[in-house]
């Protein structure tokens, strides 16, 4: 660690590094066998520098690694960085506010603990204190509670959760799939690399011609068999973008039309990603059979 004006900003490395592993102070004191009034100390930026040794037992308790270079050297691609903040996708979802973590603090002048991910408080659905918001629409000046401008999760669950949802922003990829169907099978995945797909889009196609039972060069349709999203990845865009890829290859192909049926939620997520009402209104029909044995 250098001495200067590029000296490593030890605290700020610990408090970021704590955040991405999810650690209280005094979670990280109990696995180092630093003193918690050290930890909050260098974190703090009080006293004088912390001893390189106490900074490696903090960092390797956390899971981390040391790395010392000489000018020149080449970092390795599997060499981690825990001096800079890991990097996101531009569309990924902002976990934080958009000032340094380092600079958030409370009203009262405290910095907010690093491992609970404070974020910015843009729609009353971002903060969970917001319990009307569900159920009624009330103008500013009638919300029962003031609503602040920074917030953040105390369940470990689902601050876990919501680094997922960030990373699977980040990391998914959008793909059509051919393989093992037929010609007139349509399938879109939405993959992320080394957990596999998190999303799926299946169409097939149909002949206008034999359906009327006309010929009109053969003209074809698209059927909309389903758009599906994994639990706890939804309201992310994923099946926005796979409808969008699905519109993609129609224009190539030729092909002006896709039929869905939807119900409740269904139809307003249609509707959302360009589908129209139609003025007729398909029947619910079916064929029961009984069976010939007594």
């Amino acid at each position: 660690m250098a001495i200067g004006e590029d000296a490593i900003d030890v605290g700020a490395t610990l408090r970021d590094l704590r955040r991405r592993v999810d650690l209280s102070q005094r979670e990280l004191a109990d696995r180092s066998g630093v003193p918690k009034s050290t930890l909050a100390r260098i974190e703090a930026g009080r006293g004088a520098g912390p001893a390189f040794r106490t900074v490696e037992r903090l960092v390797r308790a956390a899971g981390g690694e040391l790395a010392v270079r000489l000018p020149g050297d080449e970092p390795r691609l599997d060499e981690p960085r825990l001096d800079e903040p890991e990097a996101e996708g531009p569309e990924a979802e902002r976990s934080g506010a958009d000032e340094p973590e380092a600079e958030l603090r409370d009203e009262a002048g405290r910095r907010y603990p690093a491992h609970l991910d404070v974020r910015r408080v843009l729609t009353l659905k971002d903060w969970p204190g917001a319990w009307w918001v569900h159920s009624y629409t009330l103008p500013e000046r009638l919300w029962p509670l003031r609503v602040p401008e920074l917030t953040y999760d105390l369940d470990r669950g689902r601050r876990d959760e919501r680094r997922w949802r960030n990373q699977t922003r980040a990391q998914v990829r959008f793909r059509r799939a051919t393989e093992g169907l037929p010609v007139t099978s349509w399938r879109f995945l939405a993959e992320v690399p080394g957990a596999g797909a998190v999303g799926e889009l299946r169409a097939h196609e149909r002949s206008v011609d034999l359906l009327l039972g006309e010929d009109w060069g053969d003209r074809r349709e698209l059927v909309l068999e389903g758009v599906v999203v994994a639990p706890g990845l939804r309201t992310l865009g994923i099946g926005r973008q796979l409808i969008g890829l699905l519109a993609r290859e129609m224009a190539v192909a030729g092909i002006r039309t896709t039929h869905a049926i939807a119900e409740a939620g269904g139809v307003d997520f249609l509707l959302a990603c360009g589908f129209e009402l139609q003025a007729g209104r398909p029947s619910a029909l079916a064929l029961e059979v009984r069976s010939s044995r007594p």
